[in-house]
């Protein structure tokens, strides 16, 4: 029996998400969301509550964040849905922010 399939999530997709060189979040983040989630609710809503501890992320400038939907170059529309932006169940989503490496640039 597959646990992970998208039946099993009560509507929701997993998105895996992961901040590039910072390491003090050593793996992609589990996270069972709407498909029909703008993507900046993504953006404004979550990713602070996951990521806003580390000192980098308030220092973000979203305008010049660099996306990765699996290996490919990735540019979100942020007033569309996770699905309108080809998000599906246990796509794995990455960015890099530029000039911001890390606790004193360590990646971590």
């Amino acid at each position: 029996m597959v646990r992970d399939l998208e039946e099993n999530f009560h509507g929701n997709r997993l998105l895996f998400v992961n901040w590039e060189h910072h390491l003090m979040f050593c793996a992609p983040m589990a996270l069972p969301l709407p498909p029909a989630m703008p993507f900046g609710a993504l953006v404004n809503e979550v990713l602070p509550s996951l990521y806003g501890s580390h000192p980098d992320f308030a220092k973000i400038d979203w305008s010049t964040v660099q996306w990765k939907h699996g290996r490919e170059n990735f540019t979100p529309d942020l007033g569309k849905s996770l699905d309108e932006n080809g998000l599906t169940h246990k796509s794995v989503l990455r960015f890099t922010t530029p000039g911001l490496t890390g606790l004193s640039g360590s990646g971590a």
